[in-house]
């Protein structure tokens, strides 16, 4: 057999990298080539994820590609340590260590030459010596170089277990020193207390480290799991027979042991349980507390401010509804229809209410004409939405300040809670929140907190719209509930007659099929049996068609949505694709980093999936990214206007 072929060399950038299958490929600087040349060589493999600047040994073959010419497949992939001053100053200035950049980075190596690696380990007060660097930041540059090294370590004890290494960093910043010993001695934590690692790669270290499949442990955390899984999925519980033979299912457990580990949870206050209708009959319901909580707590508000007697808009009781109309629709254009008038009249009547209705109703002229009784009687309002960019919809359709609910609400940082709650009530008559088909549960039981009993509250919106994407179905529950007037608007006004949009949506609520003959202005259907062919159409009608005949920005004006991450149209591939498309970066000119998994580039188009109330950033929220600072490990986002923060570890 022929020995394989040795590489070493150190990493210049990573070209692609998939973090589901590692396969990766980068370009390396090498030590030395057979030829003798100084060149890039491009490798292609699968490996865990490695960083520009880090030294690595390779062991493979050269092959010779027909498109992209020679290249070095590798099979086996070791980091090593530097071992020139070259390398060990590529290394330190690549943006790997906090606090070092190039200039830095030159200035360490110069002045402590091939020992500067063992300088950092065992004597790191001394990069104080430096000239340039100083006392404090040789400091904060010792702290980073062991972190580093904690970090390295967290790596090798995920990928001795199969783990992809890109979690290290997150599981540190969480555990710190003690990581290792944390995980090893409850791997389930980490699904439990770390954002992004779920329940099957801590059941994996778990099996690893010989955890017996029926350990109460094992059993516990996969019950979570099942009823977290079911809270992304948009359900607020999961009836009990239902818990029991999912879990069981996937931990490959006896029902039984299940239901013993749900009685524990529930003695010890993990879950909640409760009978809930179930048409004539009743089932046992298991929550997650927040849900049971956030369930109970909002249906006890808005009963209490249905029962309430008070309003804070009392004054409007004995108004002459007709001669009010009459007034607020004078000299205008759009005339209200009987249904619009009634919302109108219910909204300042009614503590609670709701406005529903499909696309080009009338819902927006119908709040509008709300807004201006309520200016012309001189009353307090505010509105929301549960998205920035809805609240930005709002506030320019209505001409008025809308924010999202999270900054109506405002967050304190200190307290992790919102400023305005029961004992600090948002001041105002009346609150209005449109698109509340995307409001969650959760959110709603804290708006619902922070409304006084005799506040009125009106919630706009399209029923018809997919539920939220937090857990409940808060618009309809509201609505079947009865505990206010309900408008449904079903007229279609003749300025939206002319969107094909619309009338296919009304279409769809009808139970017809859409109009898909290409015929309109704004409604198209593309059909590609292939992925492949799929995934190339879409990126043309992105790049060019939209553009082309509407006008419009690819990255700015344009959103692709795609029903699943995985695959060639699955949004993880259409990213990668979309980024070279549309953000390329052909000469290497715009900064870029590789952070858990992805690449980051300088002009990418980037979405907030989670709320950040410490940045009062929320999930849906969306920016481009500005500029990276290496040295300090930050990446800079400007959304809305603002620029934003983020730690490479985030």
């Amino acid at each position: 057999m022929t020995p394989p072929d040795t590489l070493t060399g150190s990493v210049e950038r990573i070209t692609y990298f998939n973090d589901e299958t590692n396969y990766c490929v980068l370009r390396l600087k090498p030590d030395q080539l057979p030829l003798g040349r100084d060149q890039l060589v491009t490798v292609v493999g699968t490996m865990n994820e490695v960083q520009p600047g880090e030294s690595v040994r390779l062991q493979g073959e050269w092959t010779t590609h027909p498109k992209h010419g020679r290249q070095f497949k590798a099979e086996v992939v070791t980091q090593v340590r530097p071992a020139t001053v070259e390398a060990i100053k590529r290394y330190l200035g690549s943006g790997l260590i906090k606090g070092i950049g190039p200039v830095t980075a030159k200035r360490i190596v110069d002045f402590f030459g091939e020992e500067t690696l063992d300088v950092l380990d065992r004597m790191p007060q001394r990069v104080r010596d430096v000239p340039g660097v100083g006392k404090h930041r040789s400091k904060l540059i010792g702290e980073a170089w062991q972190e580093q090294q904690h970090i390295k370590e967290v790596m090798l004890f995920l990928q001795g277990h199969g783990i992809a290494t890109g979690l290290a960093v997150k599981i540190y910043k969480q555990y710190g020193a003690q990581a290792i010993p944390i995980v090893s001695r409850d791997p389930y934590r980490l699904a439990l207390e770390i954002f992004g690692i779920g329940f099957r790669t801590a059941d994996k270290i778990a099996q690893d480290l010989g955890l017996p499949p029926d350990a109460p442990a094992r059993i516990i955390a996969g019950v979570l799991h099942a009823l977290n899984q079911a809270t992304d999925d948009g359900h607020v519980y999961l009836p009990l027979p239902e818990l029991v033979t999912q879990a069981a299912e996937m931990l490959e457990v006896e029902p039984e042991k299940v239901e013993d580990a749900i009685q524990t949870m529930s003695d010890r206050g993990d879950i909640k349980t409760d009978l809930v209708p179930d048409g004539l009959e009743q089932h046992e319901a298991v929550y997650m507390p927040p849900m049971f909580f956030s369930e109970r707590g909002a249906a006890a508000r808005l009963r209490t401010m249905h029962e309430t007697p008070t309003s804070r808009l009392d004054d409007l009781r004995d108004t002459d509804w007709t001669k009010l109309l009459g007034d607020l629709s004078a000299g205008s254009p759009v005339q209200l229809t009987k249904q619009q008038q009634d919302a109108v009249r219910q909204a300042l009547s009614s503590k609670v209410s709701v406005l529903t209705g499909g696309p080009g109703t009338g819902k927006t002229t119908t709040l509008r004409t709300v807004i201006h009784a309520l200016e012309r009687t001189r009353h307090r309002f505010m509105l929301a939405s549960p998205t920035g960019r809805a609240a930005k919809r709002l506030s320019e359709a209505t001409g008025h300040p809308a924010r999202t609910i999270h900054r109506m609400l405002g967050f304190s940082p200190g307290e992790r809670g919102f400023v305005h709650k029961e004992e600090n009530p948002l001041d105002a008559d009346m609150i209005v929140v449109d698109e509340a088909s995307m409001l969650d549960l959760y959110l709603f039981y804290n708006l619902l907190k922070a409304i006084r009993p005799d506040t009125h509250l009106l919630l706009v919106g399209d029923v018809d719209q997919l539920p939220s994407v937090g857990a409940g179905d808060v618009l309809r529950d509201v609505i079947r509930s009865n505990v206010g007037p309900v408008t449904r608007l079903d007229a279609i006004f003749r300025q939206a007659e002319t969107s094909q949009i619309i009338r296919n949506a009304h279409r769809i609520n009808q139970g017809d099929s859409p109009d898909t003959s290409n015929q309109s202005n704004d409604f198209f259907l593309f059909v590609a049996e292939e992925p492949e062919r799929a995934a190339d159409l879409l990126v043309d009608v992105v790049q060019e068609r939209i553009p082309q005949k509407f006008g419009l920005d690819p990255v700015s004006d344009i959103q692709v949505l795609a029903p699943m991450y995985r695959g060639q149209v699955g949004v993880s591939a259409l990213n990668d694709i979309l980024q070279e498309r549309l953000n390329a970066n052909p000469k290497g000119r715009k900064a870029e980093r590789r952070l858990a998994g992805r690449l980051f580039r300088v002009g990418d188009k980037v979405i907030q999936t989670r709320n950040n109330y410490d940045k009062d950033v929320f999930n849906g929220d969306i920016g481009r990214v500005h500029s990276f600072d290496m040295t300090n490990h930050v990446m800079v986002v400007e959304i809305d206007g603002r620029q934003l923060q983020y730690d490479w570890s985030e």
